[in-house]
């Protein structure tokens, strides 16, 4: 597995990630055993970024429990910003929420400390505030957690780069959403910032266009992008996805998210594959230049 240096950090991370929402999506969470065999499985693969946030019902939960013995075979990344929807005292962005959030998230992951703290996709306006970044930084200072960055897209994430303030940025890239591509990878580059993918593999809306789960923006762009290779099965899809994500320099691991340690191999061994052929590459952003629209922005 491929390891690329996390911006101005200390942590070399694997090219793919895991992603930690779905293992406790509700009514399909799986257990503390199913769950170590899992993460212990991509630890074994060479996959050293464990990703969830506050807001994943019991992921956090669920990974502490699993491999919190072995806390330094991997990077763990988290997220706040919820608020009383995930049971904090106070509504969504309010700054007085950070510290209980991170505590409770410590508390949950088994461990002192998280290597990579984001804030969860708030809007540009939060942010200009600047409570929030101020609180966030006060958790870095104090230990709590090692590095801070943004979780978004669109103007909201070219504002957070533009801060100066964090180390990374997380942000969506993928065969229906580039617009980060033009946008905030390069200006986050600039600032020696850790970028991650997220949803590199386009939501998998090849499986699940016309059912009512289907995310109806990348289903819409996917018809409208029409690429060539679109009628290929869906694990040949999911490879040109994460693998489209992977090529470009600026971004140091892809997040994938998955219950299934089939699939978990599939995309160790698709990620191993390496950056796209410089024609594939070609291909897929000529037909986003052509046929994209102007509303087209990061999908939160």
């Amino acid at each position: 597995m491929e390891q690329r240096q996390f911006g101005n950090t200390d942590m070399r991370v694997s090219v793919l990630g895991f992603g930690g929402y779905e293992i406790a999506m509700k009514g399909k969470e799986k257990t503390v055993k199913e769950v170590q065999q899992l993460l212990s499985t991509a630890l074994e693969n060479g996959v050293n970024v464990l990703d969830t946030a506050s807001s994943y019902n019991s992921s956090e939960a669920l990974i502490g429990a699993a491999v919190s013995h072995r806390r330094k075979d991997y990077y763990l990344f988290s997220k706040l910003g919820e608020g009383t929807s995930v049971g904090l005292p106070y509504p969504d962005w309010d700054v007085r929420n950070v510290r209980p959030s991170i505590e409770r998230s410590l508390r949950n992951l088994k461990t002192d400390y998280l290597d990579l703290l984001l804030i969860h996709s708030c809007s540009e306006d939060v942010l200009r505030q600047g409570e929030l970044i101020e609180a966030v930084q006060r958790l870095k200072k104090e230990g709590l957690a090692r590095y801070i960055g943004y979780s978004g897209d669109s103007t909201a994430a070219l504002y957070a780069v533009r801060t100066n303030v964090f180390d990374a940025l997380q942000t969506s890239l993928n065969l229906a959403d580039q617009e980060a591509i033009e946008l905030t990878l390069d200006e986050a580059a600039q600032r020696s910032m850790g970028v991650i993918a997220k949803r590199p593999v386009t939501n998998v809306v090849w499986e699940r266009e016309g059912t009512e789960n289907a995310p109806d923006v990348y289903v819409k762009r996917m018809k409208k992008l029409d690429y060539p290779f679109a009628q290929a099965d869906s694990d040949s899809m999911i490879e040109m996805s994460l693998r489209f994500a992977i090529t470009y320099p600026q971004v140091h691991t892809a997040i994938v998210g998955t219950t299934n340690p089939k699939h978990l191999l599939e995309n160790v061994m698709s990620a191993s594959k390496g950056k796209l052929s410089d024609g594939d590459l070609h291909l897929i952003r000529s037909r986003w230049k052509e046929a994209r629209e102007p509303a087209w922005a990061g999908l939160k």
